[in-house]
């Protein structure tokens, strides 16, 4: 698991550190990691970078003071490094720059960076808020328009380190060296979308007993949550999953959502639906026992409620009932809908509550500007699952889960942007719910359906176009990435 921590906790490690040892120094290994980085971005063979123009975009803070002494270090290694001050610089790292070679150029001209090989962004630290003001936006522009290679100190400059939001001009880098510890803005879009590739160079901070913002998991925390079948297992052992889909109009949704819990391992699925989605239903899906609106399915382990299933007043009362059961439930698509006029419901539930908004739908339901959301994602999905008392799900290009009372958000990353496909979400609703009714919490049911989701995204995509059945038939090589890993353990 990836962890990220926030700047107040970050500080407070670096101070305590800072204690230790003399002066100066986790300035200098944070400069050694950069520039290690920067020499092998510069050059297959780490260590050879003689020739190669690199540019420092320098603010006024320590991540300037890491990019001059990384600079040092990469001009006498035989570079040629210009330093770009629209401020005072750090005068010790400045002065070792000018001592090994290098250059300090007037801020008001960018030939030297449209000229650069590589671009060190130390404008910003983790302490910045707000996008980027001039001088400093310009750089930025310039260091966008000149197709160098660039490299953020820290995170990238215009980035709000502990949320990921974006607001103005910044910095887009293709690697982000960051120290000490991950900051949940390099995790979360649009933040994340400008970091780039992000390396970790260790500090030797003491995190152990701080608790982290934001966590990402890896393949081996996946496959540990993942629920195997032993020998005693029967088809109620595995999971009895509930799902209420599909309509006259949109009867794929329920095929796409049961297919997607069949894949994701439940034992047996009970689908209400219309009786005009049930053939189909039935063609794709054999093995789901298929029920119609207004029949008893019998007993289920845990819902998944809202795909294709219309807003009308019968679908609304359908809603009631399902999260009136004593059991998990999952509500999707046309369900979030319909849960903006049946709020009232979740504050009585006793059984957890799973939701899987876009930005348009939790906009719906915070009464919320949905750009705005996009914007700040990991606040919104903090204040709904509060608000709301529910796990949730924000879909998007980074997927953030946040649970009630949880210090810790889940971020996933696995996606590609083929998956903004039609019943992409439907498939996902049935593989969360399918884990939901094989015994797992809300909110690692939720991390597990997407990295699971995202990763047969990539598995099915592979480069080209895909539908959202093609993830369906993906999904049991995306659980068996994850299981042998995690059997390899």
């Amino acid at each position: 698991m990836r962890e990220a921590y926030r700047v107040e906790t970050v500080r407070a490690a670096e101070r305590a550190l800072m204690t230790t040892v003399p002066d100066g120094a986790l300035m200098q290994r944070a400069a050694a990691g950069l520039a290690s980085a920067c020499s092998a971005l510069l050059q297959r063979t780490p260590g050879h970078v003689y020739g190669a123009s690199v540019a420092l975009l320098v603010g006024t803070g320590d991540n300037g003071g890491d990019a001059l002494y990384a600079g040092a270090i990469l001009a006498r290694r035989g570079a040629r490094v210009t330093a770009i001050a629209p401020g005072k610089a750090h005068e010790g790292g400045l002065a070792a720059l000018l001592e090994a070679g290098g250059r300090l150029a007037d801020a008001a001209g960018t030939e030297n960076i449209e000229a650069a090989d590589l671009i060190i962004d130390g404008l910003l630290g983790i302490g910045g808020s707000g996008g980027l003001r001039e001088p400093f936006a310009a750089l930025a522009a310039a260091a966008a328009a000149s197709g160098a290679t660039t490299v953020a100190v820290d995170l990238p400059s215009g980035i709000d380190a502990d949320t990921g939001a974006v607001d103005g001009p910044a910095i887009t880098a293709d690697v982000t060296i960051t120290f000490g510890a991950i900051k949940p803005g390099l995790l979360i879009d649009p933040g994340a979308s400008h970091a780039g590739a992000v390396h970790l160079v260790g500090l030797g901070l003491d995190l152990s007993t701080a608790p982290p913002a934001a966590l990402a998991p890896q393949h081996d925390d996946i496959g540990a949550l993942l629920p195997r079948p032993g020998a005693e297992s029967d088809k109620y052992r595995r999971g009895v999953l509930g799902v209420l889909a599909g309509s006259d109009r949109f009867g794929g949704a329920a095929v796409l959502a049961t297919g997607g819990a069949i894949r994701g391992g439940a034992g047996l699925v009970r689908v209400v639906t219309s009786e005009q989605a049930a053939p189909a239903l039935r063609e794709h899906w054999p093995e789901a026992v298929i029920t119609s609106y207004g029949t008893e399915p019998g007993r289920v382990q845990a819902w998944v409620a809202g795909p294709g299933m219309g807003t009308t007043d019968d679908a609304r009362t359908r809603l009631r009932d399902v999260l009136r059961a004593d059991v998990p439930v999952l509500v999707d698509a046309d369900g979030l809908t319909l849960l903006t006029q049946l709020r009232a419901e979740l504050g009585t539930r006793t059984a957890p509550t799973l939701i899987t908004p876009h930005s348009g739908e939790l906009g719906r339901l915070l009464q919320a500007d949905p750009a705005d959301i996009e914007a700040h994602r990991l606040d919104y999905a903090i204040r709904a699952a509060a608000e709301l008392n529910v796990t949730v799900l924000l879909k998007g290009s980074t997927t953030v889960i946040a649970s009630p009372g949880d210090t810790a958000v889940r971020v996933n990353s696995t996606g590609t942007p083929w998956l903004a496909t039609a019943g992409s979400g439907d498939v996902l609703s049935g593989l969360a719910g399918a884990l939901l009714a094989q015994g797992l919490s809300t909110a690692d049911a939720a991390m597990a359906a997407a990295y699971l989701h995202g990763l047969a995204g990539r598995l099915a995509a592979d480069g080209a176009p895909i539908g959202a059945s093609d993830i369906i038939d993906a999904l049991p090589g995306a659980i068996r990435t994850v299981s042998s890993v995690s059997l390899r353990q």
